[in-house]
């Protein structure tokens, strides 16, 4: 099952476009950490402040590669003065999507 972590992010409106440059080198740094499937940066397309990071991995133990990529150590110390508030980190497990399914009928 794949392991998903979805990180949102509000920048200080100063700090957006460092923040964004930043982003973009821990994507091209992380995609290439064994067991990571990708490591997604997006920008909110209303708020140039709002960013949102979707890491997937194999599998739940695979972030280990994550945290001991010597980048990982360096990385909040820069971003998190950057932030106007702190980082909503979530887990998930995505649904497997490779069978067909029955949906329940309704009857609520």
């Amino acid at each position: 099952m794949v392991y998903t972590i979805v990180v949102h992010l509000r920048a200080l409106p100063e700090h957006a476009e460092t923040l964004s440059l930043k982003l973009i080198e821990a994507s091209r740094i992380y995609r290439q950490d064994r067991e990571t499937i990708d490591w997604h940066v997006m920008r909110d397309t209303a708020d140039p402040t709002k960013f949102c990071i979707v890491e997937r991995y194999e599998k739940e133990s695979s972030q280990e590669f994550h945290l001991n990529n010597p980048y990982w150590k360096t990385f909040d110390p820069y971003v998190l003065p950057l932030l106007a508030e702190p980082m909503d980190l979530r887990r998930f497990e995505e649904l497997d999507t490779s069978k067909d399914v029955q949906v329940p009928p309704k009857t609520w």
